[in-house]
């Protein structure tokens, strides 16, 4: 079974784990007196488990980067917001293709992992992109096409 993105990342139990107030002050501490064994050696492991849990997320977010373009190539909702075509109109070609799922996108967007403005950019270049490349080779892919969804909006063709 497929887990979800925050399910797939170990997370520490509270008792054990510092929260994030004590992770800053221990921080700051070392850097103005010496620390004990004891409190070295917490944060050091607290360190590596929090570069652990940020190399995973930057992991998955490229895994994620570098599969929206087939996404978008393989669906064939072409006026409709890709936020739409991941969460209601084929969430799971989007599962399919990027191993996320509907949730998983939810919480990228909710931590706003994406700049919208940059999102839809790239959206927009490779949707025109994609038509003259098509085009060049004689094929109409979307005859009567007349808008453009990107990510979070849709603007007209021409």
């Amino acid at each position: 079974m497929l887990q979800t993105a925050h399910e797939r990342i170990p997370v520490r139990q509270p008792s054990r784990a510092l929260k994030g107030h004590d992770f800053r002050d221990l921080k700051n501490k070392a850097k103005e007196t010496e620390l004990t064994a004891k409190q070295q050696k917490q944060l050091t492991e607290e360190e590596k488990e929090y570069k652990s849990k940020r190399k995973l997320v930057q992991e998955k977010l490229i895994k994620f980067a570098t599969r929206i373009p087939a996404f978008i190539y393989l669906t064939d909702f072409r006026e409709n917001t890709l936020q739409d075509v991941i969460t209601k109109l084929e969430p799971d070609l989007f599962l399919a293709v990027t191993g996320l799922t509907v949730k998983d996108f939810h919480l990228l967007v909710q931590l706003k992992v994406f700049n919208t403005e940059q999102m839809n950019q790239a959206v927009f270049a490779f949707r025109r992109y994609e038509d003259a490349s098509l085009r060049y080779t004689g094929i109409e892919s979307h005859e009567g096409l007349e808008h453009y969804g990107l990510y979070d909006t849709v603007v007209a063709k021409e």
